[in-house]
């Protein structure tokens, strides 16, 4: 078991956020102080991955902006993860008309791709940390809720559920008592491939200037910030998509292992 683990895909995401959240205790370099003398100064001893073009540190900068990246990637996915398994549960075990609707409303989401979804909502509000989380749970929710509803269905045939309705246990309890730690393992696997997916759409739209704005910073916006100088200063666009790369396919060898190993068990 130990040697299927992807070791280094974990080694790879702890390290990462251990130094987007702890790393500016040890590098006390600013993010914010423009420097006139330093401006698109290559990697060196003083600037690890150089200066951007208001001679601003650029690992400075990726230990800020990934707090954000970070906090937005795990917090969409938490909130998304939560609404699809309460709407494919109710949907799942209820039946009826909740489950009709709910098909019908998940159906009606997934008409429009979700990137075109997302830049339709951010376009109506003032785009920040908050509001992405928002904007990025609430078009996101479906995919989860599809999948719990579908094996609810299966839940619903087991032995224990006619007893537990024999025994007038209620709706509610048996739903989040007894059905979501049955849940638990697959909602696991949904939790760590949106985690990627949602950095992900936090980056691009940043990267179009639609998301996290001055001064805040993310890994899409200061990716954005170097595209202008791109054929004479790689590091700046180099380094916050390295990571993003870095987050995201550490996070699917993770999602991958997790689902191969829950597939074992359930063909066991």
């Amino acid at each position: 078991m130990l040697k299927k683990l992807p070791i280094f895909s974990i080694f790879v995401l702890t390290a990462i956020v251990l130094l987007s959240f702890f790393g500016d205790f040890i590098y006390t370099n600013s993010p914010f102080i423009f420097t006139k003398t330093d401006i698109l100064l290559s990697p060196s001893l003083s600037h690890p991955l150089g200066t951007d073009r208001l001679g601003r540190d650029m690992l400075a900068r990726i230990i800020n902006g990934g707090q954000i990246s970070l906090i937005v990637g795990f917090l969409s996915a938490l909130i998304s993860s939560g609404i699809g398994l309460i709407i494919g549960i109710s949907a799942g075990y209820l039946r009826g008309w909740l489950d009709r609707g709910v098909v019908a409303l998940v159906d009606l989401f997934l008409t429009v791709p979700t990137f075109f979804l997302l830049l339709a909502l951010v376009s109506y509000v003032q785009a920040g940390a908050v509001m992405l989380i928002v904007i990025i749970s609430i078009s996101s929710w479906m995919g989860v809720a599809r999948l719990v509803r579908s094996e609810v269905f299966a839940i619903n045939k087991k032995p224990f559920v006619k007893i537990l309705k024999i025994a007038n246990v209620s709706n509610s309890k048996i739903m989040f008592k007894y059905y979501a730690p049955l849940l638990s393992p697959i909602l696991l696997v949904n939790f760590t491939f949106g985690v990627g997916g949602a950095i992900l759409a936090e980056s691009s739209l940043s990267f179009l200037g639609l998301g996290i704005n001055s001064p805040d910073m993310s890994w899409g916006s200061i990716l954005s910030d170097g595209k202008d100088v791109m054929d004479i200063a790689w590091w700046v666009s180099f380094f916050p998509g390295l990571m993003i790369f870095a987050v995201t396919y550490s996070l699917i060898s993770i999602a991958n292992f997790l689902q191969n190993k829950i597939s074992k068990k359930i063909a066991v």
